[in-house]
């Protein structure tokens, strides 16, 4: 773990593509004054990173922007997810609070204790949160201002097997799973993932987890950004809970251009 690692970053891709590919929760990095904050000694948080940390996105994203015939822009967390999640609600919207997953983590994926009890998180959605909120608003804006519309794609992955934390756990966990927003996700978008996805296994829709990212400015209010979320189920790519990919990689990537290609017209 590093000291200062860059918090986030912003990759350009093509002047005329309106894609951003979202890769939040692929990183492993802490820096050494949040992991102060955090009591799992260090074995047991390398173990807790196995398990939250959504290993090699950011490879799948990136060798999907390099075979995307237009190349998509690329919007990158540099820091693990529990330093903060930047897709949380930071408020009392946000369901996985009740797991102590809100924007900054308490518990465990074993629902273990993360941070003490009473520990104030303000300071960190000061620092990291809301910097990264700011940063991914002014993508989609030149999303917007560039090409008229901005298409979110989201991309993530989860355990083949469920994990205590999981409040809709008792669903199905397809290949890859769909995550949906009723405003944001039109139904060609959709259309295209499934389509893209098909060389890849089964497709479902907002199950083991539903809902896509949009920042809160867009939120709700314009049709212009459309966003989809992809999980990725990890056995298809990866050694699970936290080891190297395999063979499946570069079938997902393709699969992941594919899709890139498909709306970026």
């Amino acid at each position: 773990m590093t000291d200062v690692p860059p918090s986030f970053a912003f990759l350009p891709g093509d002047a005329d593509s309106p894609v951003i590919l979202h890769v939040p929760h692929s990183s492993r990095e802490i820096p050494a004054d949040v992991r102060s904050g955090i009591v799992l000694d260090d074995a047991a948080l390398e173990r807790e990173l196995d398990h939250i940390t959504d290993a090699h996105t950011a490879s799948v994203a990136e060798a999907a922007a390099r075979a995307a015939g237009v190349a998509p822009w690329r919007f990158e967390n540099r820091l693990s997810r529990l330093v903060v999640d930047p897709e949380r609600f930071p408020d009392g919207r946000e369901e996985m609070l009740s797991v102590g997953m809100g924007a900054v983590y308490t518990r465990t994926t074993h629902k273990d204790v993360l941070r003490p009890g009473g520990f104030n998180g303000e300071p960190l959605i000061e620092r990291y949160f809301r910097p990264y909120a700011r940063a991914m608003t002014e993508a989609v804006a030149g999303r917007l201002a560039a090409t008229g519309r901005a298409v979110i794609i989201d991309v993530h992955s989860y355990p083949s097997a469920p994990l205590p934390y999981e409040l809709h756990g008792d669903g199905p966990r397809p290949e890859i799973c769909l995550g949906t927003d009723s405003f944001h996700t039109p139904p060609a978008l959709l259309d295209a993932a499934r389509e893209a996805f098909a060389p890849c296994g089964g497709t479902g829709l907002d199950s083991p987890f539903a809902g896509t990212y949009v920042p809160l400015e867009f939120f709700g209010k314009r049709a212009e950004v459309s966003a989809l979320m992809v999980e990725i189920r990890r056995d298809t790519y990866m050694t699970e809970p936290g080891g190297a990919p395999h063979q499946g990689l570069p079938r997902l990537a393709a699969a992941l251009a594919a899709l890139v290609d498909a709306v970026s017209g």
